[in-house]
């Protein structure tokens, strides 16, 4: 990453927690800032790190971790009760009241940050002047039913090993989670080894996994948390903002898991890079740049 970017962390009091943030450039540089929204849930902003490269263009890219994970604060004592998709859209909007951006910003979410985003823009916040979806499904029912399809064309002695684990409640052992790692190199990201960006995110989880497990489950196609009846199909014609949908042509978030965000929100565009999997900023690093880049300057005013 360059030297170039100057930025600064600070931490948004959020009721009695805290939500750490870093900004990337400067608030006031003339263009709306872009708000980062990580996946997971619970995965920290680390493997969307590359998205404040967009700072290069004189726009403020705004990162921030999640209540629960990476350094804002970490509950594990709190339960399923807790974590629904509401806190999480009352912690973005109390982010951006502190920032002071109200007047004008754009929302980037990847894969449950775009779900989020989804949920975010469907309330019709004040300010929002875009939404980029990347790599989200509109429903963990097409989500789950994709990765099914996906993990049925991995080797079979892997498919065995994940179904042997996940019947007998064993998912911590170490042999089902180097067969889940076939699956995430190729649908996942195809950089591999990871780079330390990634890397970091899947450690952060493990030390801090309450969020993701309480909400999805012990990894990305064995979906057993409370978001596995989710969806926001039916909601999607009331997003009225311009709307960005990323995804990768080798994706776990699959053209059908994507298509309703088409058909739902009016005037939505849809990117698919080639050579990517679940992480064009990192696989199609400096395409997706452009791709993103030039979708908030058009849509500033």
């Amino acid at each position: 990453m360059s030297s170039e970017i100057v930025s600064k962390e600070g931490r948004a009091g959020f009721g009695a927690y805290e939500t750490w943030y870093r900004i990337s450039g400067e608030l006031n540089a003339g263009k709306a800032p872009v708000v980062i929204l990580h996946g997971g849930p619970g995965a920290a902003h680390n493997y969307v790190d590359a998205y404040k490269l967009l700072a290069r263009g004189g726009r403020a890219v705004i990162h921030y971790d999640q209540l629960g994970c990476g350094n804002s604060t970490l509950l594990p004592e709190k339960g399923a009760d807790f974590w629904t998709p509401q806190l999480f859209i009352d912690e973005l909007e109390n982010l951006v009241d502190h920032l002071g951006i109200r007047g004008g910003f754009h929302v980037l979410g990847q894969s449950w940050g775009g779900m989020l985003g989804a949920e975010y823009g469907v309330t019709r916040p004040k300010g929002l002047k875009s939404l980029t979806i990347a790599n989200s499904p509109a429903s963990m029912k097409l989500w789950v039913e994709e990765a099914n399809r996906l993990r049925a064309d991995l080797p079979r002695d892997v498919q065995e090993t994940l179904t042997k684990h996940e019947q007998a409640g064993t998912t911590d052992d170490p042999a089902y989670q180097e067969a889940t790692m076939r699956f995430y190199e190729r649908h996942v990201c195809r950089v591999v080894p990871f780079p330390p960006e990634v890397t970091e995110t899947f450690a952060q989880i493990v030390r801090n996994p309450t969020v993701y497990n309480v909400m999805n489950g012990p990894n990305e196609f064995h979906v057993i948390g409370t978001l596995k009846s989710w969806s926001v199909i039916d909601r999607l014609p009331a997003i009225e903002v311009p709307t960005l949908l990323i995804s990768g042509r080798y994706d776990e978030a699959t053209p059908a898991t994507v298509q309703p965000f088409k058909d739902g929100i009016k005037g939505s565009r849809w990117q698919i890079f080639e050579h990517s999997s679940h992480m064009p900023h990192v696989e199609e690093q400096d395409l997706c740049m452009r791709v993103v880049g030039d979708f908030l300057d058009d849509n500033d005013n």
